[in-house]
């Protein structure tokens, strides 16, 4: 489990296709504190360790993530938003984000509002009913409440500091974005289909 607080960006390094994708991540956690198995959301994305060294990480990447994700994006270089799991007694700033990815939104315009910036993403239709006005949602793995809905677009903002603790200063029209919807949005969605 994590919080969609992101806690460092790291940098893909190498990737390599051998049955399933390999992708090496450098980051600025202390390696030394990560044990192989161990979970980090990567652009939203939970993945397991398997290697280490001593300012990077490797994952293997099924072939079912990659599918339904924007990991097929990666390139050497890209920049990615890390967080590592949730521990009993860390802070909840954001809100309970499983590192499932739901689906691939679609950045359509974005425009500043002040020192803000606005931005209209477009959900696959299956999931645009489970995002609600001041709801929450996991973009690339950012916790963020979503301003306003209308119909498979939703609108968020970006203050100053989330533009520079994340990589949505790297943000353009037209990049695929992992989504994940609020847990609770998707059993209190079911729970009215049941009823």
């Amino acid at each position: 489990m994590f919080t969609g607080i992101i806690t460092d960006i790291g940098t893909v390094t190498d990737l390599e296709q051998a049955g399933d994708l390999r992708a090496r991540i450098r980051t600025g956690y202390d390696t030394k504190g990560i044990d192989i198995g161990a979970s980090i959301a990567s652009d939203g994305v939970c993945l397991t360790v398997i290697e280490l060294g001593s300012d990077w990480y490797d994952v293997q990447i099924s072939a079912e993530t990659v599918s339904r994700t924007n990991l097929a994006d990666w390139t050497n270089g890209k920049r990615v938003n890390l967080e590592r799991a949730l521990k009993v007694g860390d802070e909840l700033g954001g809100h309970i984000v499983s590192g499932h990815v739901d689906g691939v939104a679609e950045i359509v315009a974005m425009h500043d509002e002040g020192d803000s910036t606005r931005v209209t993403l477009r959900a696959p239709r299956d999931l645009a009913r489970f995002i609600a006005p001041k709801g929450s949602v996991a973009l690339n793995g950012t916790s963020l409440t979503v301003n306003d809905v209308d119909d498979c677009d939703f609108g968020i903002n970006f203050i100053p500091h989330t533009k520079t603790a994340t990589t949505w200063g790297d943000a353009r029209v037209g990049d695929r974005v992992n989504l994940e919807i609020d847990t609770l949005a998707r059993y209190v969605a079911r729970l009215a289909e049941m009823s």
